[in-house]
């Protein structure tokens, strides 16, 4: 398990707490659509006003590119943060120099600020040294609670923890708790369930995990891929046929370390690509030329989720099929639900994530009953594909 502290190890009574947070929510019309990242950090800036410290939050929005952008100010999440919170925020023109420290000097016990996003500065993305202690002066603890962003090693990710005192967030601890439960010290046997269009695209990932799961099972437009590279004939179906070394090499490395592949035994195919397009359920090999492969079939539905019975932990990331449209939702649905059931019983620890996937569980009706889903992208990806992520590492390294 890594070790970093957590609001529980540090001293924070009276003292300016810089917590990097995650608020790179939708917005329309200057009004935020969807509140979800913002109300996951309430539990942490509520655990830091408790031990006495004041919070003053940290974050970016959208891509400036170190340019000051009106469209990407975080003032037009003042009102939503306000809600979540259920008091007043108060507002820096600036994440440094003269609006930054009169803001938060005249913050008191109980208050919460909200520093403008960080990379309005050129020095953000760079981890610029200097840009990192300018920010640093202004508070006496950090806290990163901001693990989608803990794979950019920027000076509010990573910088920062290196200069001051630093732990992890509430929501970045039970991030890095469900991670280690479903890679890092698993209860075994592991499955895997990796879907997407393009085995290009995860193919650092599915290299890391044949080596560390029990069972990984193909879905999406990567298994035509894996089809192709046996041989079978996938007709119209996206499929990388210049990847097919790549697929054999994966297939061959499974072989070696004990992972067992699940790829469809059965598939859904159709004509058009269209929602209520007329499909019909074959025989793996049996795609016609003419026809698209867009789901797995009830017979592999059956197989995935007897696998799945027997095993202890499940990490999923993205569907099985073309879940957006339907039919073609009906395998992943499927698949999710006999996960939720599984975990609700008690026999299985399920962590989940990536958008596709959180979209596709939302889509299933059980987001709500699978062990932990990451809201992160990128980092939970790089993550899984067995990568250092750079603000963890510094939280780790200031545990010592």
């Amino acid at each position: 398990m890594a070790k970093f502290n957590t609001i529980d190890d540090l001293e924070l009574d009276g003292k300016v707490v810089l917590t990097r947070v995650d608020v790179n929510v939708p917005v329309e019309d200057g009004r935020v659509t969807d509140t979800t990242r913002i109300d996951k950090i309430v539990p942490t800036v509520k655990d830091i006003q408790a031990k006495g410290g004041i919070p003053v939050l940290l974050a970016h929005f959208d891509r400036p590119k170190g340019q000051r952008v009106d469209a990407m100010s975080l003032r037009q999440i003042v009102p939503a943060l306000e809600a979540a919170l259920g008091q007043e925020v108060v507002f820096a023109e600036d994440c440094i120099g003269g609006p930054a420290k009169r803001a938060v000097a005249a913050l008191k016990p109980g208050q919460v600020g909200l520093l403008e996003n960080t990379r309005f500065h050129a020095g953000e993305e760079a981890n610029d040294a200097t840009f990192a202690a300018s920010m640093a002066a202004l508070g006496g603890v950090y806290i990163n609670d901001a693990f989608s962003a803990a794979h950019r090693a920027h000076a509010s990710t990573e910088g920062l923890a290196r200069l001051l005192h630093a732990g992890a967030g509430r929501l970045m601890e039970a991030e890095l708790k469900a991670l280690d439960a479903a890679l890092g010290d698993p209860q075994r046997p592991v499955m895997a369930v990796v879907g997407g269009a393009k085995v290009s695209t995860k193919l650092e990932l599915l290299t890391n995990l044949v080596a560390k799961v029990d069972h990984l099972v193909i879905g999406g437009g990567m298994a035509n891929t894996f089809l192709v590279a046996q041989g079978v004939e996938v007709g119209k179906s996206l499929a990388e046929r210049d990847m097919a070394e790549t697929a054999r090499a994966i297939l061959a490395r499974a072989e070696e370390t004990g992972c067992r592949i699940h790829l469809p035994k059965d598939i859904v195919v159709a004509r058009e690509f269209k929602a209520g397009a007329e499909s019909e359920t074959l025989p793996v090999d049996q795609c016609p030329a003419d026809a698209m492969i867009l789901d797995a079939g009830h017979e592999t539905v059956e197989a995935i989720t007897q696998a799945m019975t027997a095993c202890k932990t499940l990490i999923w990331n993205g569907p099985l099929g073309a879940f957006e449209i339907p039919p073609f939702d009906e395998a992943t649905t499927a698949a999710a639900r006999a996960a939720a059931d599984l975990t609700r019983a008690g026999t299985l620890v399920s962590v989940a994530g990536g958008g596709d996937t959180v979209a596709a569980l939302n889509k299933a009706g059980v987001s709500g009953d699978f062990t932990f889903i990451s809201t992160a992208g990128g980092a939970f990806l790089e993550w899984m594909e067995g990568k250092t992520l750079p603000g963890v590492a510094a939280l780790e390294a200031a545990r010592h």
